[in-house]
């Protein structure tokens, strides 16, 4: 991972903040390994597609400029920006606290997203396995999974996710909002290229497995005219449904945002932030409910009507996606004795 300088929009937590008289130091990876205490999340809000997700880490080393979750490092006492791309938590007893977690007799067998604060295939993943080992469990128990990643890593688990398609629900998601490289690199600079993530949603339709692709999130100015074409190429790659939301800039996001517009897109920033804009009424985020996840005015309808058009034209969300029910069953307590 190359390094950065530091570089974090003030954190809201904080009484006080340090700034450096010189250039700030470099930013370096570090891992911190965490016992949580609990494992399965509840959210609430009612325009996030699922109820219950799995994190098994904290931070995120795809650095992508416009992840809403970068807030959620801010409860730790780090910063938005670079602290969390290099200070990565790892929750190092996820799996086992995944299996107490389903074997509580409250537990009703709903489907558990991977992830929603950072990526369940992080680089990092590679070594630590917390998501392959927590898929174990849901395989385990047959609960029904969802996972949304920017990572080929996930074709690493292949053979788990197919045996979890076959005994219950599973839904893979790529996230996508762009398809050119150099939009890629600038706003989402150590992820897999479009490329490559939409070669990998190839090899698990291929296999079997159903695939949807996250446009999201939408940029206007930036990604926005990129929709049919992401749309068909996901099409091509056997992606069977596809949403999109805007973009997210909660806290200091929206900081971090524009001043890595301003160092990588330093000549098309003034027209993406007035873009954003004109579609969040006159602001850069709007944080209610039923209302952060699109935007208002001729401008979005234009959007949202052109994604419209290129799901029905490329056959996308055209067929109901077809669920197995009352999958979940807790292993036996007997036979866990010998394990």
């Amino acid at each position: 991972m190359k390094l950065v300088q530091i570089n974090n929009p003030p954190n809201r937590f904080r009484a006080a903040e340090v700034e450096w008289d010189e250039e700030p130091p470099s930013a370096a990876l570090e891992i911190f390994e965490e016992t949580a205490k609990s494992i399965i999340t509840r959210n609430n809000s009612p325009d996030v597609g699922f109820e219950f997700s799995v994190n098994p880490y904290r931070g995120c080393t795809h650095a992508c400029t416009y992840c809403f979750a970068r807030n959620y490092h801010e409860f730790l006492g780090w910063g938005a920006g670079t602290d969390f791309e290099t200070k990565i938590v790892a929750k190092t007893n996820a799996p086992e606290l995944l299996r107490k977690e389903l074997m509580r007799p409250g537990w009703k067998g709903d489907s558990l997203a991977f992830s929603f604060t950072s990526d369940p295939y992080l680089p990092l993943e590679g070594s630590f396995e917390l998501t392959r080992r927590c898929l174990e469990i849901c395989l385990e128990f047959r609960n029904p999974v969802s996972i949304i990643t920017k990572s080929t890593l996930i074709l690493r688990d292949l053979e788990i996710l197919l045996e979890l398609h076959r005994l219950t629900n599973l839904t893979v998601i790529f996230s996508l909002p762009t398809i050119d490289l150099a939009t890629s690199r600038a706003i989402e600079p150590n992820t897999p290229t479009p490329s490559a993530r939409l070669k990998a949603a190839q090899k698990l339709t291929t296999a079997g497995i159903t695939v949807g692709l996250a446009v999201a999130p939408v940029i206007p100015s930036l990604t926005d005219a990129e929709i049919p074409e992401i749309l068909r190429c996901g099409a091509a790659a056997g992606v069977k449904f596809a949403f999109m939301s805007l973009l997210r800039l909660p806290g200091s996001v929206e900081d971090y945002f524009v001043a890595k517009l301003e160092e990588s897109l330093p000549t098309k920033k003034d027209k993406i932030l007035n873009r954003i804009r004109e579609v969040r009424g006159g602001k850069l985020y709007n944080s209610s409910f039923g209302e952060r996840m699109r935007g208002t005015g001729e401008r979005w309808d234009i959007i949202t009507k052109l994604f419209e058009l290129s799901c029905r034209r490329y056959g996308i969300n055209t067929q109901p996606i077809e669920f197995k029910t009352n999958t979940f069953e807790r292993p036996n307590r007997q036979m866990n004795l010998f394990d």
